[in-house]
């Protein structure tokens, strides 16, 4: 069993190695072959283990070695499968295999190299995101984390030819390492405190009274939430995100459904025990959440790059993850992220699946009435549009309803501003259905000459999301709706921290009915308007605004880059070159002028030395005369 465990990271961490050794000796599909099947053996173990725990409970992991010994400080190299880690395993591997099938058709003009290198960095960032899940303590996952991000940068940058696209790879990069600083200061406090970061240990021991101070927990939970801010795109360390559509389709559907951005809601969620001791963290976390989860959805109503649109959305929808996290609805989150890995893979692929049918076109102001040339393409996207409105019996009605009920539970202003997020999200979504699929073409007669379904190896992984993004939320109906709720069970002895949320059954029927009317109202809105009159025209007003993203690239331009590179050019031109290297260097050309006077005194004539013999003679002696009679004086007086 613990080989199994260990074969799940390390088989992606395989493919990673031959597909990067050897890319440019390997075909396409020898490229395909390795980096899907990598993923999908892994898929298989990670399905067989899951059972294993549905049935028999968390499976003990031997430590595979000691990885760091100082003093009384051990940390070994341990996964813990669990029916937390269990569950996003499959997430992990189960969408990571189908974006790597897709890739293997969406890429196929790339150069055999180039695309032997795509799935190379595809397959290391399936290896650092299982790193990341299974590790058993904070320095496991914390490697794993610190790797999805290296490999965000390569594949946002994969066109590196691009310095655009080079410098949205470095803004990702940069953004995350301030969360990450966060991060890495939690797990030097929980040390201190505790000597140990193992999971179990950390949390058995927290629960010890006086273990933590009030301030103490609050400050821990803080700076992990600041890990998990940067991660998972959350004000103020969001920007980043939408620039990620740099990279190529499937790396954008890789990182906002399965892998990077689900990194922040695990580890909050792992973390449970520590952040139900910290009403503040709590608080703010909520907050925070729902902020990001409003914000981002009014930027999302003015986008017109297909890709953004979808971008700002995972910003929204993981505020509500955190809203839900914020509120101690931890299954409740951790459904979200399920369904929302299902039906967010299925919209990005399906963009894909329209950019390519388009030539690489990506403004929705250029398509219109692709319903019929795309007809696949066009039902599964408009299943992943239903899904995330939060339609049932749609996968993301069940999770969205669940996170909003303990929402209002815990304050009813949290579900007022939760649903009106959700009506925006049916509204920004059906806008994009609408103006892409449905009305007239309005592109170039080349590019509707060309429009073509895609071929199957991309029509088919969008099949087998738009059934997940159905069928996905059974596993958490609600006891209203006479469900079991079978994933909260599941995940009940991982999650042990989770609040009770009491609402009357009547209650929760008018919270449902509610929301979904709203939703279903904006859906018919923005289906009506924009298959008859699509927003064409540049924004003006307050749509500028939006569409200028609240100007928040240009207000941390402002207040934090250009102030930076001022002083760094500050630093470089007058620090290192004029006080420094003035320094150093004039302390060259001072030697060197001194030594070239210096040197004229040795000019061979003998009556000149002599001349100079006298004059030493002289101070040598009046030297000696004065130190004499100082002497003297200094004698008398003391």
């Amino acid at each position: 069993m613990n080989k199994l465990v260990y074969l799940i990271p390390l088989l992606p961490f395989i493919g990673f190695i031959i597909n990067g050794l050897c890319r440019k000796s390997l075909s396409k599909t020898a490229s395909t072959i390795i980096g899907s099947g990598a993923v999908l053996a892994a898929f298989c173990i990670s399905l067989y283990l899951f059972f294993q725990v549905k049935n028999i409970g968390a499976i003990d992991v031997q430590p595979l070695f000691t990885f760091i010994k100082v003093g009384s400080l051990q940390i070994d190299f341990a996964f813990k499968v669990d029916a937390l880690s269990s569950l996003f395993l499959l997430i992990i591997t189960g969408i990571g295999f189908l974006i790597h099938v897709y890739s293997s058709s969406y890429m196929h003009e790339e150069t055999n190299d180039h695309f032997a290198r795509f799935f190379a960095y595809l397959n290391l960032f399936i290896f650092s995101m299982l790193i990341l899940v299974l590790g058993a303590n904070y320095v496991i996952m914390f490697i794993g984390w610190e790797g999805v991000g290296l490999c965000s940068y390569l594949l946002i940058g994969y066109w590196f030819k691009n310095s655009n696209y080079n410098y949205a790879a470095k803004k990702a990069f940069v953004m995350n390492r301030i969360g990450d600083l966060g991060f890495l200061l939690a797990i030097f406090w929980i040390i201190q405190k505790l000597g140990t970061t193992e999971y179990d240990k950390v949390f058995t021991l927290a629960q010890v009274p006086n273990t933590f101070s009030p301030t103490e927990i609050t400050g821990i939970c803080i700076l992990l939430f600041v890990g998990a801010m940067g991660k998972s795109a959350q004000l103020p360390l969001f920007t980043w995100l939408p620039d990620a559509m740099a990279g190529p389709t499937p790396v954008s559907a890789l990182i906002h459904a399965a892998t990077m951005v689900t990194a922040g809601i695990y580890m909050v969620a792992r973390s449970n025990v520590l952040f139900s001791m910290s009403e503040v963290a709590q608080h703010l976390i909520a907050i925070i959440g729902l902020a990001t989860a409003l914000i981002s959805a009014t930027i999302a109503i003015k986008q017109n790059d297909i890709k953004k649109v979808l971008a700002y959305s995972t910003v929204s929808q993981l505020g509500y993850m955190f809203l839900g996290l914020g509120v101690g609805a931890y299954t409740g989150a951790v459904f979200h992220v399920m369904t929302h890995a299902f039906f967010k893979a299925l919209l990005f692929l399906g963009a894909g699946s329209v950019i390519h049918a388009m030539h690489h076109e990506q403004d929705i102001r250029n398509m219109g009435g692709l319903k019929k040339k795309l007809p696949i393409t066009h039902l599964t996207f408009l299943i992943g549009c239903i899904a995330i409105s939060g339609i049932p019996p749609f996968s993301g009605f069940f999770s969205k309803d669940e996170i909003l009920a303990a929402a209002y539970a815990h304050h009813p202003i949290y579900w007022v501003l939760g649903v009106a997020g959700a009506a925006m999200t049916a509204f920004y979504m059906f806008r994009l259905y609408a103006t892409t699929f449905l009305g007239s073409f309005r592109g170039t007669q080349n590019q509707e000459h060309h429009l073509h379904e895609s071929p199957k190896a991309m029509t088919y992984p969008l099949i087998a999301l738009a059934v997940l993004s159905v069928i996905g939320g059974l596993v958490g109906v609600p006891e209203v709706l006479h469900g079991s709720h079978q994933l909260k069970s599941f995940l009940s002895a991982s999650i042990t921290s989770e609040k009770s949320h009491t609402l009357s059954h009547s209650t929760e029927w008018v919270l449902m009915g509610i929301s979904v009317a709203i939703a279903t109202l904006a859906i018919l809105f923005a289906t009506n308007k924009f298959s008859k009159n699509p927003d064409t025209e540049d924004a003006k007003g307050f749509g500028k605004v939006l569409e200028n993203k609240w100007y928040f690239d240009e207000l941390y331009d402002t207040i934090i880059v250009n102030p930076l590179l001022k002083f760094a050019n500050f630093c470089k031109n007058i620090i290192e070159k004029l006080v420094i290297d003035g320094a150093v260097n004039g302390t060259g050309k001072f030697l060197q002028y001194s030594s070239r006077q210096v040197r004229l005194i040795q000019s061979g004539q003998v009556g000149s030395y002599i001349l100079l013999m006298i004059f030493a003679f002289v101070i040598i002696i009046f030297i000696w005369i004065n130190d004499v009679t100082i002497y003297k004086i200094l004698s008398n007086i003391f």
